[in-house]
């Protein structure tokens, strides 16, 4: 019995996975990872994969990468953990004050929390405690996009719009406001990404002047909606946004825990709208992939509005037993220390424009209805009819197809439905990228190839993605 085979069989008598449905691996393989090195997993069989997902959007410099590494073995010696109530250490003292440095003008305090469904948690919390703070217990709605994706605890699902997360859980969320999402794939013929935009932003105005007295805050993915299915938006959106936010005292809020740390070309998607949030979610790559780490950035007159006697009972009395980890921290700052030091932003440029030119060939493809790219996230939607970008059945599992071929191609590529999406560690080099290209291509061209053949009539989840 191969190396594999013996994880496989010891695995799938004890674990139970996320987002899979177990029984899946009755037939679909089961990939058990024996080490890593930059782009690279290697199986116990001695089989090698392209990481092009970067295990989850989480890798930015490769596996085992030895300046992250050697940080943490540095670390590990000194303290592992500790109390961060009445405590401190100097990793997270090191590290907040860089992020404040580096992130948008104005996001003075930093929070910290566990991942990043937690660290959604604590904007949203603390976003209704502070209005209750200044007397106004009445804003305590939030609005969010529709197509959103935030986590999976019950107020992040709450400000979700992914009906296979979120319909089963129904009666345990929070009532919260949708708005129509500026996701441009469905835009009229001839109409830019800034134009439609711009006029989908009419939909949020409407909703803002009638509902602001009793909301806290509007959440949003900045530029890419992740588990959406890499919908992708100009700007211009959060640029209105957030003069809307201010013009009807409401809080904004930025996922970036998938899309920071230069996913969209800029190091925070903010910044291409020259804006700064009330509050800054961060995680998944803030740590370069190597351990759990969130932060919450916010403002100086939120945290005023908790600085009072204990006796007030203002505090926020939020918690996480391992808040600002010291080796996550240590993790973090090597990775803002390769993002200083080697000029990956400009870098990465050139890699984006390669991932544009390898791929640039799907967009004459019969069964792609488009190949979006902002910064380093390209995604390539595959459609049953080219013409009225008319979807595949989500039964259909076309993009489990491409899983399956890449993964016979030495490649990981785990498309959200039918959109097959890279979003690969900074190091890649350009023959890599050309080689998944190669991969997306031979196995959409499988996966469109013939029909199939499933029973549609019961459709509780319509516009699912499997998740990615």
């Amino acid at each position: 019995m191969s190396l594999n085979r013996q994880w496989t069989d010891r695995d799938l008598a004890v674990l139970w996975h996320p987002c899979t449905q177990m029984k899946d691996h009755e037939r679909l393989p089961l990939i058990p990872i024996r080490r890593g090195e930059g782009v690279w997993l290697e199986d116990f069989d001695g089989n090698r994969y392209i990481d092009a997902v970067s295990s989850w959007w989480v890798n930015v410099f490769g596996h085992a990468n030895p300046r992250i590494g050697q940080r943490i073995k540095e670390q590990v010696d000194q303290l592992e953990h500790v109390i961060l109530a009445g405590f401190s250490h100097a990793p997270v003292v090191e590290l907040s004050e860089r992020l404040v440095k580096l992130t948008p003008a104005g996001l003075d305090r930093v929070f910290y929390a566990d991942n990043g469904s937690s660290c959604i948690e604590v904007a949203l919390k603390m976003s209704f405690h502070y209005w209750r703070n200044l007397g106004r217990s009445d804003k305590r709605r939030f609005v969010t996009l529709t197509n959103s994706y935030h986590g999976e605890t019950v107020a992040a699902m709450s400000v979700g719009d992914v009906s296979l997360f979120t319909e089963t859980y129904r009666p345990l969320l929070l009532d919260t406001l949708k708005v129509p999402s500026p996701d441009c794939f469905l835009r009229p013929d001839g109409m830019t990404w800034e134009d439609h935009s711009r006029a989908m932003f009419a939909a949020m105005e409407q909703t803002l002047a009638e509902h602001h007295h009793e909301v806290a805050a509007v959440i949003v993915e900045p530029l890419i909606q992740g588990a959406g299915g890499m919908r992708m938006y100009h700007p211009i959106y959060l640029k209105l946004l957030r003069e809307a936010c201010d013009r009807y005292e409401v809080h904004l809020i930025h996922d970036e825990i998938a899309v920071g740390f230069g996913r969209t070309g800029t190091l925070f998607a903010c910044e291409q709208a020259g804006i700064t949030p009330d509050f800054l979610c961060l995680s998944k790559a803030l740590t370069g992939g190597y351990l759990p780490l969130a932060a919450c950035l916010t403002t100086e007159r939120v945290y005023q509005a908790f600085y009072d006697d204990y006796s007030t009972l203002r505090a926020f009395l939020h918690s996480h037993s391992y808040t600002g980890n010291p080796l996550a921290c240590a993790a973090a700052l090597a990775t803002l220390d390769i993002f200083e030091q080697d000029g990956v932003i400009e870098a990465n440029r050139a890699l984006a424009a390669r991932m544009a030119s390898a791929t640039a060939h799907l967009a004459d493809h019969p069964h792609v209805g488009e190949v979006r790219q902002t910064g380093m996230t390209l995604a390539i939607e595959m459609v049953r009819e080219r013409a009225g970008k008319t979807p595949y059945p989500w039964q259909e599992r076309r993009g489990l197809k491409v899983y399956e071929h890449a993964l016979g191609r030495g490649a990981l590529l785990r498309p959200l439905g039918s959109v097959v999406y890279l979003l690969p560690p900074y190091v890649i080099t350009p023959e890599q990228i050309d080689l998944l290209a190669e991969i997306a291509t031979e196995g959409i061209d499988l996966a469109t190839r013939e029909a199939v053949s499933v029973s549609v009539d019961l459709d509780l989840h319509p516009g699912h993605r499997d998740p990615g």
